[in-house]
Formats: structure tokens, sequence, C-alpha cells
């Protein structure tokens, strides 16, 4: 068991690492050398976890949807507004989660595949807008695809234009902004009166995580 803890924890600082030297030197630029440098890791460690820098990279670019669970909601739209919040507020406060997101918006990048992040991401949106539809969150015309890909690539550009602007310190509220142009397009008026995308919802969600789980959004607040 110490010995899985231990391998768990390499491969952590690893990611960081690799994490680190992409963010500041980009992909093309950074170097095996500086990554085992950075992480302070012998080769041999490195390459039982990635097998080339490529696969290092796709390492990184998955941590932007490895997290925590997040409490259960009354409606799977407040569930849909929380991974997006939450998402935001990491992307301020996690390096970790900052690279994944540059190297998949990276077009500079060559021999890597950037579309499986937002292929899971849209993924991810499109079960959730599914089970909204399900339970009867959704107006009648929404599809559910169609909905998940114009979220991900609104999300996406977004928190490009709030890095240039002002190194993303007012995402959460340009996320908030965003959802309350939208969803009023695609859920029922009820279910909008309930939902909670409030600027800082990113940062009490993460305060939560690991704890007990909540039952409903708190009242919606602009």
């Amino acid at each position: 068991m110490a010995q899985q803890a231990r391998a768990i924890q390499t491969r952590r600082s690893i990611l960081v690492a690799a994490a680190a030297v992409f963010d500041e030197r980009g992909y093309s630029s950074a170097t095996i050398s500086e990554i085992l440098a950075r992480a302070g890791v012998t080769k041999g460690a490195l390459y039982f976890h990635f097998t080339s820098k490529e696969d290092l990279a796709l390492g990184v670019m998955d941590v932007q949807l490895d997290s925590d669970p997040l409490p259960a909601q009354l409606t799977k739209l407040q569930e849909l507004v929380d991974q997006g919040m939450l998402l935001a507020h990491r992307l301020r406060h996690e390096p970790l989660v900052r690279a994944s997101v540059g190297l998949a918006m990276d077009q500079a990048v060559e021999g890597l595949d950037r579309g499986t992040p937002f292929r899971a991401w849209i993924d991810r949106l499109e079960h959730l807008l599914t089970a909204a539809k399900n339970q009867g969150e959704l107006l009648p015309h929404v599809d559910a695809r169609e909905t998940a890909e114009m979220l991900a690539g609104s999300f996406s550009g977004i928190q490009v234009m709030s890095q240039a602007l002002c190194k993303r310190e007012d995402l959460g509220r340009r996320i908030s902004v965003l959802l309350h142009y939208v969803l009023p397009s695609i859920s029922t008026p009820a279910v909008l009166a309930t939902l909670d995308m409030a600027e800082d919802r990113g940062e009490r969600l993460f305060g939560t995580l690991g704890s007990v789980p909540s039952q409903a959004g708190a009242p919606d607040r602009l």
C-alpha cells in the first residue's frame, strides 16, 4: 500500500513538473531533461509512468477534467453550471489545470491530439444536458449535443480572452455572464429561477469538495 501511494505521488510530481515546463517554454521547446530536473526523479521513474513526452502531455491535458465528484443537485442544469464554474476557479488557482488547458488550446503544438480534452468535455456536458432534458428541465427545441458543443466552445474562447486581458482574474464573472445569457434560451423558466450562476459559485464549490453533498443551488444573483 505504501509503495502504491509513493507511485501515485511520483506520478503527480512528474505531471506538476511537466505542466510547469510546458507552461513556461511551450510543448515544442520543453525537454524531458528539464522535466526530470524540475520533478527531481530519475528517467526510469518517469518512463515507468509515461512512455514519451507526448504521453506526458496527454496526461497533463487529462487533468482539466480530473477532479473530485461535485455535490449532487436537485437539477442537472445546476450540475452543468457547477462544472463550468468549478473549472473557471481551477483555471485561476491550479497551475496544472492551466497548463492542461494551455496545451489543448496551443495551435502551435504538433504531433499531439489536442482534441481529446475537448471531446471529453463535450461528452460530459452532453450527458448532463440529456439527463436534464429527460427530467423536463430543457425547452423542447434544445439539442443536447449541439448545446454541449456551443457551451464548450464559448467557454474556451472566453477563458482565452480573459487570460489575454487580465490573466483570468475576471474569469468567474465572465463565465457567469455567459451562463446568464445562454441558459434562458435552453432552460424552462421554473428551473432557471433556481439556478445559482453567481461569479463566486466555483470558489464556494471548491470549498465543499469532500464534504457532505448539498441538495440545491442558491437563488440566482448576478
